[in-house]
């Protein structure tokens, strides 16, 4: 059943599995598998593709069923040679999915909801999951050096990996980032880098640094492996099918900080299903993003194919990107399947997280209190059939960004006797 495909870069042979080669996603040129994102014919974002030619349904889903829990399960559909479960990485993946029904019953969701909890990953976010495929790719194309620009997730997620993988780190944030999310980038040991400006500065540096002989040997996860890196994303889809029963659900919402992610999960739906792994029928995407930075749900609503870049001013600073690379094709996935983008203000983003806490147990960031506020404003507003089976996605630990709920503490003070207990109305 097996495919693998060979490509050669420079003098080095790479293999990357089914891969078979890069992809514009504009016009359609193929490159070979490289470290490029761009297209040389028409600067359009290049992506995997692949040679799923051979595969047999079921003895995918058997090999898939047998496999490790963790993203390597889905080895035959990622670009990674086949003994990537052999080499030292974090295996990221195979998450909770949380039947929420406390949740559903506060938002009136009686067609099953779950929360796709991706906080129990190495790092504590999804992030983990592409930066297990950009290492990848940086083994294979040899480079030494793993770096990114990042809002703060995806450093503690590079520092970890090239930690756990033997290679040096240098990543780049902005110089204003939560401060626990700065201390989880360092202690690693890697070399972390604050730049004066907002994500969309670090990124043009980031950019600049790859065409200069100072960047020679680097792979950076979102730039120039961003084709590879992004396809991790893809592995949240499968999971959440294989969790389902090999079963697509109705509605999805997914936070928009690129817009990478939700690209990406549409990706992964449209390959099992053609891989016959999962039932073709309708499903529905939504984008959710702050209103502090919230581009992709301006446009959409404004029914425009632009989208226009903004300047971010939201706590849910993992998705302050103001100019999302993947804006415009988020607004394809959202028209072509139903869905719709929304946005929620900064305090509503705290009630959600406070919501999702209360009723499931599950203490989110704040791009996971986005993604809850979303989904209970789509509700309202009819937008989101509350009796279809919904996932809703928290994409990290609510203990990296605890300064969005630092009004939340103590019930009482008490003196320790029990007169001061009764007197404090806390019995029972």
């Amino acid at each position: 059943m097996a495919v693998q495909t060979v490509a050669s870069t420079g003098n080095t042979t790479v293999d990357l599995g089914p891969a078979a080669a890069l992809s514009c996603r504009e016009c359609g040129h193929r490159v070979p598998l490289g470290p490029v994102f761009a297209c040389e014919e028409c600067f359009g974002p290049l992506e995997i593709a692949y040679d799923f030619s051979s595969y047999d349904t079921e003895e995918l889903r058997k090999r898939i069923e047998a496999g490790p829990a963790n993203i390597w399960r889905y080895a035959p559909l990622l670009p990674v040679p086949a003994d990537v479960a052999d080499k030292p990485n974090l295996n990221p993946g195979w998450t909770k999915l949380v039947k929420a029904d406390n949740l559903a019953r506060t938002l009136g969701v009686t067609g099953g909801l779950y929360v796709k909890d991706d906080s129990g990953n190495p790092t504590h976010s999804f992030k983990d999951r592409v930066v297990a495929q950009a290492l990848e790719a940086a083994r294979a194309f040899g480079f030494t050096t793993l770096s990114c620009s990042s809002t703060g997730n995806l450093a503690g997620a590079v520092g970890a990996a090239a930690a756990r993988a033997g290679l040096r780190s240098c990543v780049f944030i902005p110089h204003d980032l939560e401060q626990g999310k700065v201390v989880m980038a360092a202690v690693y040991g890697g070399e972390l880098v604050g730049i004066e400006g907002n994500y969309d500065d670090v990124n043009r540096f980031c950019s600049e640094l790859i065409g200069d002989p100072a960047g020679e040997g680097w792979g950076f996860v979102n730039v120039n492996l961003r084709p590879y890196y992004a396809e991790g994303s893809k592995t949240l889809a499968y999971e959440i099918c294989e969790q389902l029963g090999w079963r697509l659900p109705d509605q999805i919402v997914v936070p928009i900080a690129s817009g990478s992610q939700l690209t990406k999960i549409d990706k992964g739906l449209q390959e099992l299903i053609k891989l016959g792994l999962v039932e073709d029928r309708p499903y529905k995407i939504f984008g959710a993003q702050a209103e502090g930075c919230s581009p992709v749900s301006v446009a959409f609503k404004a029914g425009h194919d632009v989208v226009r870049p903004q300047k971010p001013n939201t706590i849910a600073k993992s998705l302050a990107i103001g100019n999302p690379a993947d804006g415009p094709y988020v607004l394809d996935i959202a028209r072509r399947t139903g869905g719709a983008v929304e946005d929620v203000t900064d305090e509503q983003v705290v009630d959600a997280i406070k919501i999702l806490a209360r009723t499931e147990g599950i203490f989110a960031e704040t791009a996971g209190g986005v993604t809850v506020g979303v989904t209970k404003k789509l509700i309202e507003n009819g937008v989101l059939d509350p009796t279809k089976t919904t996932v809703v996605l928290n994409t990290g630990d609510g203990l990296k960004t605890l300064d969005a709920v630092a009004g939340t503490g103590l019930t009482a003070t008490i003196r320790p006797n029990l007169d001061s207990f009764r007197e404090a109305g806390l019995a029972s």
